[in-house]
């Protein structure tokens, strides 16, 4: 699958075959059929397992029992260090997603809304004040300066992922307290 993501999100899903897919995997075309009916399967897994990571990655940082703050920094700080090694993935959830049917579309969705649940649960922690119309902007918010930090972020670069993890959660928290008391 890792080998399935860097193809499509190198060359695009509307620009791979199966034989390039297959030829990227080291297998042949014939195995690869043995387990995809085609790319579209294929891609489905990609984007499915890596949102199943994300999820369980998420699930298994979070500590609602301490403080709201430091609560919404571990989760940041988890979602970035499962991003590592995991562009292709997710440049493939963010750039292909539309290529598959409604419901399997709506399939991920769910895990999305899993993981944007379980931010906004932290946020609402740190701003219990927030307004109910403001959370998920809020939430998406953050959840912009995570998705996109792949664009950016180098790992040799002079901030670390835990630095940038303290930097976005504190302007989160910031923000949505200075939101909540307009």
């Amino acid at each position: 699958m890792r080998s399935a993501a860097k193809l499509f999100a190198d060359v695009g899903y509307d620009r791979s075959s199966m034989s390039q897919l297959a030829t990227a995997c080291g297998v042949s075309k014939a195995l690869l059929y043995h387990y995809y009916s085609g790319k579209d399967a294929l891609l489905f897994d990609v984007i499915s397992a890596h949102l199943i990571e994300l999820c369980k990655t998420v699930d298994e940082a979070d500590r609602p029992q301490v403080p709201a703050e430091d609560r919404l920094h571990f989760l940041v700080k988890a979602l970035l260090d499962a991003y590592r090694d995991a562009d292709h993935e997710h440049k493939v959830q963010i750039n292909e997603m539309k290529h598959l049917a409604t419901e399997r579309q709506e399939e991920i969705r769910e895990l999305e809304r899993r993981l944007v649940a379980r931010f906004a649960d932290a946020i609402h922690g740190v701003s219990p004040d927030l307004g109910g119309s403001l959370l998920k902007p809020v939430t998406m918010s953050l959840f912009g300066m995570l998705n996109w930090h792949y664009m950016w972020f180098r790992p040799q670069g002079e901030i670390s992922r835990d630095d940038y993890a303290r930097i976005a959660s504190r302007l989160i928290i910031d923000g949505a307290r200075g939101l909540a008391g307009a």
